[in-house]
């Protein structure tokens, strides 16, 4: 898989758009516990993603990978 679009929700979820077109979301929540993923619970923080197409990345160098993100998303 890959990422084509990824948007941040409020609600610490990313609705993300794969290149194949599947759709889908994924909660962030239960990594918000990992000290890694900790600093997301600031919202600006967890806002502001960058899609790597293989990954997503936060400025504070918390990422999750496809093969996470696949393994664990809901497909609308």
């Amino acid at each position: 898989m890959r990422i084509a679009q990824v948007i941040p929700q409020s609600d610490y979820t990313l609705n993300i758009v794969s290149e194949d077109g599947r759709v889908g979301w994924f909660d962030v929540r239960p990594y918000l516990e990992f000290e890694a993923f900790q600093p997301l619970r600031d919202l600006d923080e967890f806002m502001n993603i960058q899609n790597g197409k293989y990954y997503v990345e936060w400025n504070c160098g918390a990422d999750l990978s496809v093969d996470s993100i696949e393994a664990h998303w809901v497909i609308r």
